[in-house]
C-alpha cells in the first residue's frame, strides 16, 4: 500500500486542512481583537483582517464565487463605508471613555449565549445532511449565481438601501456638527 492510497483520517490531515485550521485561528484572533479593542479605527482595520480571513477560508473550500463576493461586498464596501462613517462623523480616533459603557460582562454573556444558540441551530439543522461527493457539483458559480439572483435579490437590495442610508446619515451628522461649531463663535462675539 503506497502513501497516496492510504486512508485519510483525522490524524492524517491534508495540507488544505492544515491551512484551513491556521487561517481559521488567525481569523478568530482578528475577530476577537475587533470586538475587544477600544480604538474604533483599529477595530475597523482588524475587521478587514477577519473578513479577509473568511474569504481565504471560502477559497480553501473551493467556493471561489462566494470568496470574491466576500472581498467585494464586505471588505470592499462595508468596511470602507464604516471608515467613511468614522471620518465623516469625526468619531474619536484614540481611546474614548465615552465609548465604554462598562457592561463588558453582560455583553460577553449575551455573545456567548448567541454563539451557543447559533451553533446549536446549525448542528441541529445539518445533523442528518450528507453531501454526495460523487454527484454533480452543487457549489459551482452557476448554481450559486442562480440561487443568489432568484432567491436573495431582495435582501441584497435592502442591504444596499440600508448602507446608503447610513452614509447619508453620517454626512448629515457631520454637517450638523460643522454648523454647530461655526455658530458658536458668532454667538460669543454677539454677546460681547
Amino acid at each position: 500500500m503506497n502513501l497516496a492510497a492510504a486512508p485519510h483520517g483525522f490524524l492524517s490531515p491534508t495540507g488544505v486542512e492544515i491551512a484551513f485550521l491556521l487561517v481559521g485561528l488567525v481569523t478568530f484572533a482578528a475577530a476577537l481583537v475587533t470586538v475587544t479593542t477600544r480604538q474604533l479605527v483599529h477595530a475597523a482595520l482588524w475587521l478587514v483582517v477577519a473578513l479577509g480571513g473568511l474569504a481565504v477560508e471560502y477559497l480553501l473550500l473551493t467556493a471561489e464565487f462566494i470568496a470574491w463576493v466576500q472581498v467585494l461586498v464586505y471588505v470592499g464596501a462595508v468596511v470602507v463605508l464604516l471608515l467613511f462613517g468614522l471620518m465623516l462623523t469625526k468619531a474619536p480616533i484614540g481611546r474614548s471613555p465615552d465609548a465604554d459603557s462598562g457592561n463588558r460582562w453582560a455583553a460577553l454573556t449575551v455573545a456567548a449565549a448567541a454563539a451557543g444558540a447559533l451553533v446549536w441551530v446549525v448542528v441541529d439543522a445539518f445533523r442528518t445532511t450528507w453531501i454526495d461527493l460523487d454527484g454533480p457539483a452543487a457549489g459551482t458559480t452557476r448554481v450559486t449565481g442562480e440561487s443568489l439572483f432568484r432567491n436573495w435579490v431582495l435582501p441584497f437590495e435592502a442591504l444596499s438601501v440600508l448602507l446608503l442610508a447610513a452614509l447619508v446619515g453620517a454626512i448629515v451628522l457631520s454637517r450638523k456638527a460643522k454648523a454647530d461649531t461655526a455658530g458658536a463663535p458668532a454667538a460669543k462675539e454677539g454677546a460681547r
